[in-house]
């Protein structure tokens, strides 16, 4: 039977700070008895020793407290000092800590002590990378010729190993002549280290820190390093400076044997009221070119007040090829036009008031390709407002705009330009159906600063264009079965008819205007044009058919089928640039289908397709299928057809193929891969190739990436990378590449490969 041994008498003191008694059991229990906070309990076979002195326990022996659960073939506690000697299979657990030695001495309430030769676990949970997620276990593990207990989470080790990998044999680890893991801070310090791959040291450190479970910590970052036919061998040995919970910044200095020493650096914040991002790159000389290069970017967003906002963008570089000499990624060496601008915003419930003054950088790589600066903004004012409970159930709508346009180029127009368009609309529904007529006036003038080349046209133009719309739709549904499987059909037919008359616009310079591409979202729009330097007549219907097939148990969408055709009623006369632009008349020419869904489990298809009545011709068509058994396991298929597609400033017209996918290939391994093909040009775009090998507490990774922004400027890079989960990775990171190559790509180990910033 457990007795209760009063406590020793203690120096005077208050007595709400007297120790809770000790709980003695000849015999450990199947179930562990329930303790007081604070109270100790010592169990074994044998128990000999004077309460309120000291207490041998031998044979199974336990020593519990709160959390904490200490085993030994031996424990002897004296109470007086709250002192515990353990010998013989010592392991005490606390928390998600586990530590086992042959021999430990603690003081149990003050949490310090030391094991001689310990193997330890210790594991904390990692908050989630975004919101949503669920938090994720970190488990660290290694072994030590001392470990000593330093209070509450504070661990210091001499001649240690720490890995999260399984502890018994494991594939990598840090091994330090001293060791110190702060759970309070997260962070592990490692003195006079190396990182150990396959009992190979590939990576040695006289001091480092590095996170225990997620947050971000100061220190050097693995290097990165890879090598394309542009830079040659190019390597970056980061530095990462947490400067403060909502300040941080990375230096970057990057060698490339081909191009030199550059120096890169990124600055980020986040206050109460602001948040942004400076990133700054300098190469003193560039060895291929001779010159000097730059790059410069400023992010910012600012709160002033609970309603008013404002944003900065700010990009440059010191010329024309700096990305596409510079760059391994293909979306980053065919960038072209460099933003640059500032806006404030106020939103004052019903009703927004903004000001943007823009302008971009132009980029003109290559010297036969003259690439036009779009027209610059200085200023453009706006005030919209909205109200959706006016008399009589109607809504209102008013769009305001004041504009300058400017250009950089002597042989172009500028202007001033006004804008006003009110507009009422009276939104009726009922359960399955909808109609919305709606009329408005759009109102723009414009004061034009012409050049020599259009000097006889008039400079001061004013333009009053109705616009009258009627909108409508029905919406059915039914249930239906179909090879054995329930599902809910619906039927959502729709009419569109739009009145806009025709006026003379051809003396209006083109400043913020294009042509929409025709799609399901634009065949329902009252303008068939961007910006308003167009508005574009029209006397047409457009009826759309659509059918869904929900799945009844799941909510899944299997199938969803839609047709469209617009019918004009009368010949169209407003043009962007000459008359002979092709203009739609009669009956409907064009017409638009589209065929999707998650047709199975495992297959998901997508199409699209635009026909053109009046010529006979298929204006667009995009077919995608992917086939997705299980994770880590796709095959993606796509096919796009667009003849009269403007794809650059000199290329038009597009048709190409384009497989991508990632598959196991043997245990352990799977490749990634994805070729685009050219079937207009018949050559290969863009190609990416892979592997990986999941190592279970590591990944290596391997692509080699070739991509041409045009057909005699082509870029091949190779990518390596060792990830060591939730530690770091090294080399070349090729995750944003292959995901963005593959869709439906699943990373095969839930880790970050670049654990300071928090990315998955």
């Amino acid at each position: 039977p457990a007795a209760v041994a009063p406590a020793p008498a203690p120096a005077p003191a208050p007595a709400a700070l007297a120790k809770p008694p000790v709980v003695a059991a000849p015999a450990p229990a199947v179930e562990r008895p329930a303790l007081a906070p604070g109270e100790t309990a010592v169990s074994a076979l044998r128990i000999h020793g004077e309460r309120g002195i000291e207490l041998v326990a031998e044979g199974e022996a336990e020593l519990q407290r709160d959390d904490t659960l200490l085993t030994a073939d031996r424990v002897t506690y004296r109470e007086p000092t709250d002192e515990v000697l353990a010998e013989g299979h010592v392991v005490l657990s606390r928390g998600g800590d586990t530590i086992r030695g042959p021999k430990a001495t603690l003081v149990v309430g003050d949490r310090v002590g030391s094991f001689e030769t310990p193997t330890y676990e210790l594991s904390r949970a990692r908050p989630p990378a975004l919101a949503g997620d669920a938090p994720r276990t970190v488990a660290g593990s290694g072994q030590a010729d001392l470990l000593r207990l330093e209070g509450e989470n504070q661990y210091r080790l001499a001649n240690a190993t720490w890995t999260t990998c399984s502890p018994q044999d494991p594939d990598w680890y840090i091994k330090a002549r001293e060791l110190e893991l702060d759970y309070d801070r997260e962070v592990g310090t490692a003195h006079a280290s190396s990182i150990v791959f396959m009992d190979t040291p590939i990576f040695w450190m006289p001091w480092a820190e590095f996170p225990l479970s997620g947050q971000r910590q100061s220190g050097l970052l693995p290097p990165t390093f890879g090598s394309s036919n542009k830079t040659g061998v190019d390597f970056t040995q980061p530095y990462y400076w947490n400067i403060a919970p909502n300040y941080d910044a990375t230096l970057a200095p990057r060698i490339m044997t081909r191009r030199g020493v550059q120096f890169g650096g990124e600055l980020r914040y986040l206050g109460e009221d602001s948040q942004g991002t400076t990133r700054l790159e300098w190469m003193p000389n560039d060895k291929v070119t001779g010159e000097e290069r730059r790059l410069g970017s400023i992010q910012h967003q600012q709160r002033f007040a609970p309603n008013f906002y404002g944003t900065l963008d700010l990009n440059a570089v010191s010329d024309d090829g700096y990305f596409e000499d510079l760059s391994s990624n293909i979306g980053v060496a065919s960038r072209v036009n460099l933003l640059r601008e500032g806006r404030l915003i106020y939103a004052g419930g019903w009703w927004t008031a903004s000001a943007l003054a823009q302008r971009y950088q132009t980029l003109n790589p290559d010297p036969d390709v003259r690439n036009v600066e779009p027209y610059r903004r200085l200023p453009q004012l706006r005030l919209d407002a909205v109200r959706a409970d006016l008399a009589g159930g109607m809504a209102g709508l008013l769009e305001t705009e004041f504009v300058r346009f400017a250009h950089r180029e002597r042989d172009r127009d500028e202007a001033a330009r006004v804008v006003a368009y009110p507009q009422l609309s009276l939104p009726m529904q009922g359960a399955a159906w909808f109609v919305t007529p709606k009329a408005g006036v759009h109102y723009t003038s414009y004061d034009i600063d012409r050049v020599a080349a259009t000097s006889g046209k008039p400079e001061s133009i004013t333009r009053s264009v109705p616009i009258v719309s009627l909108d409508s739709g029905l919406f059915f549904e039914r249930e239906t079965s179909y090879f054995g499987s329930d599902y809910l059909q619906t039927l959502e037919p729709r009419l569109f008819y739009l009145r806009v008359p025709s006026r003379e616009q051809s003396d209006i310079p083109l400043f913020d205007t294009n042509r929409f591409d025709v799609g399901f979202a634009q065949i329902f729009a009252e303008n068939r044009y961007s910006g308003s330097d167009r508005i574009g007549d029209a006397n047409d219907l457009t009826a759309a058919l659509t059918t869904r097939f929900i799945d009844a148990e799941t909510g899944v969408e299997r199938l969803r089928a839609l047709i469209g055709q617009r019918y004009y009623f009368s010949d169209q006369k407003v043009y962007l640039y000459d008359e002979d632009e092709l203009r739609r008349a009669g009956t409907g020419n064009e017409i638009l289908a589209g065929l999707g869904g998650r047709i199975t489990s495992t297959v998901t298809v997508d199409s699209y397709a635009q026909y053109n009545t009046e010529t006979s011709r298929t204006e667009r068509l995009n077919a995608s299928v992917r086939y997705q058994p299980g994770f880590a396991r796709t095959l993606n298929l796509s096919y796009r057809y667009a003849p009269n597609l403007r794809v650059d400033q000199d290329i038009v017209g597009l048709e190409d193929i384009d497989v991508s996918g990632q598959w196991p290939l043997a245990r352990q391994w799977y490749g990634v891969g994805r070729v685009t093909h050219s079937l207009k040009d018949d050559r290969i775009t863009e190609a990416v190739a892979g592997i990986e090998y999941d190592g279970g507490c590591w990944v290596f990774r391997t692509a080699v990436h070739r991509f041409a922004i045009d057909e005699d400027d082509v870029t091949n890079a190779i990518f390596i990378q060792l990830e060591l989960n939730d530690l770091a990775g090294i080399g070349s990171n090729p995750l944003s590449l292959i995901k963005r190559s593959v869709p439906g790509y699943g990373k095969i180990n839930d880790s970050s490969a670049n654990r300071v910033f928090g990315n998955n």
